[in-house]
């Protein structure tokens, strides 16, 4: 029975879900930002792969502006975002988990929510972990939490087609404004069936690395 709620809980609302995908891309992002660059270069959206994408967090735009380079109309895909407790609460948290969202507990992960996630990363969902854990507006140098590595190891023992996609997301100020403009950087995915045989701590640097590196192209691409 507990499975069964949590699922029904976290149950994507279709109407919700067409309805929230129009406001936010055709009227918001479109009348708020002047420019939206979106990089994908040599990178092509996988098929028939279970994603983690792991996009730097410099914004409370970074969850629309992802959405719109990977979500539904791009990959057939939503994005299902691992998000903090203390935003899955008042309307915007009923929002939130109708629309595909969940929480955890950053400093002790209850089992059930591990084991959802993982569950949606073996069914080939599209799953979204900020691996900074929280927006880093200033892009200071953090130590990348554990949860997107140790959740990939454990989803690993289940398919072998999981792929870590590193995104850079930058703004044109520090803080975004009216008519600024936005750019996401895609990275060549990490096929973590690669990457099995290392410690989280080596699998990390590789990751903010790469992260990095993307953002360091968004923010060239922003005139900063």
């Amino acid at each position: 029975m507990k499975n069964k709620s949590v699922d029904i809980c976290y149950t994507i609302n279709p109407l919700l879900g067409l309805i929230a995908m129009f406001v936010t891309q055709d009227i918001v992002l479109r009348f708020f930002f002047s420019k939206k660059k979106i990089l994908y270069k040599d990178f092509s959206i996988p098929i028939n792969s279970s994603i983690i994408l792991a996009p730097t967090h410099r914004s409370r735009w970074d969850g629309l502006v992802l959405t719109m380079a990977m979500g539904r109309r791009v990959t057939k895909k939503d994005c299902r975002f691992m998000v903090t407790k203390s935003e899955m609460k008042g309307i915007q948290g009923w929002f939130l988990k109708r629309l595909g969202c969940f929480s955890i507990n950053q400093l002790s992960p209850s089992l059930s929510t591990m084991k959802y996630a993982i569950d949606l990363i073996e069914k080939g969902e599209q799953l979204v972990v900020f691996p900074e854990g929280k927006i880093n507006k200033y892009g200071k140098k953090l130590v990348l939490k554990e949860g997107l590595y140790r959740l990939a190891r454990l989803a690993a023992k289940k398919t072998d087609s999981i792929i870590v996609i590193p995104i850079g997301i930058a703004y044109s100020k520090i803080s975004p404004k009216f008519r600024d403009e936005f750019c996401l950087s895609f990275g060549k995915p990490i096929v973590m069936n690669d990457y099995l045989d290392i410690n989280v701590k080596e699998f990390n640097r590789l990751l903010n690395k790469k992260m990095n590196q993307e953002e360091k192209i968004a923010l060239n691409n922003v005139g900063r």
